[in-house]
């Protein structure tokens, strides 16, 4: 599996923590790395508000991205990838900062929660 630092060439823009929603909270019975989920913020309406695609890479203790056959834990960490540079530049290199909350989305459903743990590669000029 290649990790999406090696397919995009770049750092990933920041990580969070995060909690999965178990099957009998509204999530995934199982979920599996590169998860194509999409990001609300929590004081944002998905009604009337955009999600965006950020997508995660789901990492282990040591920062290393589990492998694609993994069982990914209810719990952890991941690194977070924006996938529209225009955006990234207009909306989310104000926006997302260390402490903010929101949620993995997987169309109108929430999935998962998660908060800012640190900023990568946000405010960096993106060549990759």
């Amino acid at each position: 599996m290649k990790s999406y630092k090696k397919i995009r060439n770049c750092l990933e823009d920041f990580i969070v923590s995060y909690k999965l929603y178990s099957k009998e909270e509204g999530g995934r019975e199982i979920t599996y790395q590169h998860l194509r989920c999409d990001f609300l913020y929590e004081e944002d309406d998905f009604t009337k508000n955009k999600i965006y695609m950020i997508h995660p890479e789901f990492i282990d203790k040591n920062g290393k991205p589990f492998n694609k056959e993994t069982p990914i834990p209810l719990l952890g960490n991941a690194s977070m990838w924006i996938l529209n540079s225009e955006i990234r530049e207009k909306i989310h290199k104000f926006r997302i900062k260390v402490g903010v909350k929101g949620y993995f989305m997987e169309g109108k459903r929430k999935i998962g929660e998660v908060i800012v743990k640190k900023i990568v590669s946000l405010n960096q000029e993106k060549i990759g």
